[in-house]
C-alpha cells in the first residue's frame, strides 16, 4: 500500500501524537509499506530528509501551523496522485488533506487524539472570543466528511459522536507503547536522585508540556499540603516547551512563589526521550494532574515502568492507568494530596498492567485500510457495472 500522512507536526517536534504517529508510519514502512509524510517546517530543519524509511517532507509557512491548512495543498496535491489512502490528524493538517481527498478521490482517515468541543477556555486558556472561535472551527473540521474517524481511546470515541458524528464512522484504536523500550529492567534512578541531590526525599514526579491542560498548578498547590504528612516531601517538575510559552512557564513559578513552596518543588529542562525513563523510576510516586487528556502517554509509560501513580479521573485516563494508583478529582489540589499520602502508606488501588502494544495497534489499522480500499473497491466495480447497465439500456 501507498500512505501519505498530512500532519502539521512530526520529527523534531515531539509529543503524544508524533511519538504515535512515528511509529506507526515506521512500522508500516517495515511491513512493506510505502510512506510519504508532509507537515510543516521548523526552523533549521530539512525540506526533505527520509526517517527511517518515511519520507518526510516539510513546507515552509513562516513557521506558523495555521499557514500550513493553505501552503501544504501543492505539496499535498502532487503526492496524494499516487496514495492508496490520506490519513491526517487534528488540528490543521486536517482541513488539506480532507480537500485534496476528495480532489483526489482518495480515501482520507481522521486520528482524533482529543475533542476539545466547549472545552478551549479549560484546557488551553483562551479568552472568552479565541476559545469561540477554536470551538467552530474544531466542529468544522469533524463534520468534513472523512472516510473513518479513528479514535486513540473509547473517551475520545463518545465525545466525538456526542459532537455529531456518525458511530459507524468512528472506530478506537488506542495508541502503541513499546514495551521493549519503556522496560523497568533497562533504566536506574539512581543517578538522577545523585544529581538532583534528591537523598532520601520522597520525590514525585511530574511532566509534560505546559499549559493548562496539564494541571502542573495543581500539583504544586498540592505539595504544601502533602508536606504535613511526609516532611521530606519533594515534587520534581520536567515541563517542555518552556521558551515557546515562556508566559505560561511564568505562571508556574508564580504559583511556586504564592504557595511559597520553592524548596519543596524543583523544576528541571526537559531531557531527550530515551532519558526520560530514568526520571520517572526515580521517583517514588508520579503524578498526573491532567484536565483533558486523549489518550494519555504519561500514564502507560508510568505504568509500563511500575511506578505509584497519582492522576485525575478524567477523560481516558481510567481506561489506560493500571498497576498501583489512586484516581482522583481534577483541579484538587487537597484531593492529589491525599492521593500521594495513598502511595507513601501504600494504601492505592491495584489492577495488572494493561498493555497497549504497537503490534496490536498496526493491526488495527491494518485492518481498518484494508476495510476501506476492499469498499471502495466493491463500489468502484458497482459504479463499472452500472454504467455498462446504462449502456445495455440505451442501446
Amino acid at each position: 500500500m501507498r500512505f501519505l500522512f498530512v500532519l502539521e507536526n512530526y520529527l523534531p517536534h515531539l509529543g503524544g501524537a508524533e511519538i504515535a504517529f512515528k511509529n506507526l508510519t515506521e512500522r508500516l514502512v517495515k511491513e512493506g509499506n510505502h510512506v510519504d509524510l508532509v507537515t510543516h517546517r521548523i526552523p533549521k530543519t530539512a525540506l526533505f530528509e527520509q526517517i527511517n524509511g518515511v519520507n518526510v517532507y516539510r513546507v515552509r509557512c513562516f513557521d506558523s501551523r495555521y499557514l500550513f491548512s493553505f501552503f501544504s495543498i501543492p505539496k499535498i496535491f502532487k503526492l496524494a496522485k499516487r496514495a492508496d489512502i490520506i490519513q491526517t490528524t487534528t488540528f490543521n493538517g486536517a482541513p488539506p488533506a480532507w480537500f485534496v481527498g476528495k480532489l483526489r478521490r482518495k480515501p482520507i482517515i481522521l486520528t482524533v487524539h482529543e475533542v476539545w468541543i466547549n472545552k478551549w477556555r479549560e484546557v488551553a486558556g483562551f479568552g472568552p472570543l479565541k476559545s469561540y472561535v477554536h470551538d467552530v472551527l474544531e466542529r468544522c473540521i469533524y463534520h468534513l466528511p472523512f472516510t473513518r474517524y479513528a479514535c486513540v481511546s473509547e473517551h475520545t470515541r463518545q465525545d466525538l459522536i456526542r459532537s455529531g458524528i456518525n458511530e459507524k464512522k468512528t472506530i478506537t484504536i488506542y495508541n502503541g507503547l513499546d514495551y521493549d523500550f519503556w522496560n523497568p529492567a533497562k533504566f536506574s534512578g539512581d543517578h538522577i536522585r545523585e544529581k538532583h541531590r534528591i537523598g532520601d526525599k520522597f520525590l514525585c514526579f511530574s511532566w509534560g508540556r505546559i499549559g493548562p491542560s496539564k494541571g502542573f498548578e495543581y500539583a504544586i498547590r498540592a505539595i504544601p499540603l502533602v508536606a504535613k504528612k511526609i516532611p521530606n516531601v519533594l515534587l520534581m517538575l520536567m515541563v517542555s516547551n518552556t521558551s515557546t510559552y515562556p508566559k505560561l512557564y511564568k505562571n508556574l513559578l508564580t504559583v511556586i512563589e504564592q504557595e511559597g513552596v520553592d524548596e519543596l518543588v524543583t523544576l528541571v529542562d526537559s531531557v531527550p526521550y530515551k532519558e526520560l525513563g530514568s526520571y520517572i523510576v526515580a521517583a517514588d510516586c508520579i503524578i498526573i494532574p491532567s484536565v483533558s487528556e486523549g489518550f494519555g502517554y504519561t500514564t502507560a509509560e508510568s505504568a509500563a515502568l511500575k511506578r505509584p501513580i497519582v492522576a485525575s479521573n478524567v477523560c481516558s485516563i481510567p481506561e489506560i492507568i493500571s498497576g498501583d494508583y489512586a484516581l482522583v478529582p481534577s483541579k484538587d489540589p487537597q484531593a492529589i494530596a491525599d492521593g500521594i499520602i495513598k502511595v507513601h502508606e501504600k494504601k492505592t488501588e491495584h489492577t495488572p498492567l494493561k498493555r497497549f502494544d504497537w503490534d496490536s495497534t498496526t493491526k488495527a489499522y491494518m485492518k481498518l485500510y484494508q476495510t476501506i480500499l476492499d469498499k471502495n473497491t466493491l463500489k468502484g466495480s458497482k459504479t463499472t457495472l452500472d454504467r455498462k447497465n446504462e449502456i445495455k439500456q440505451h442501446s
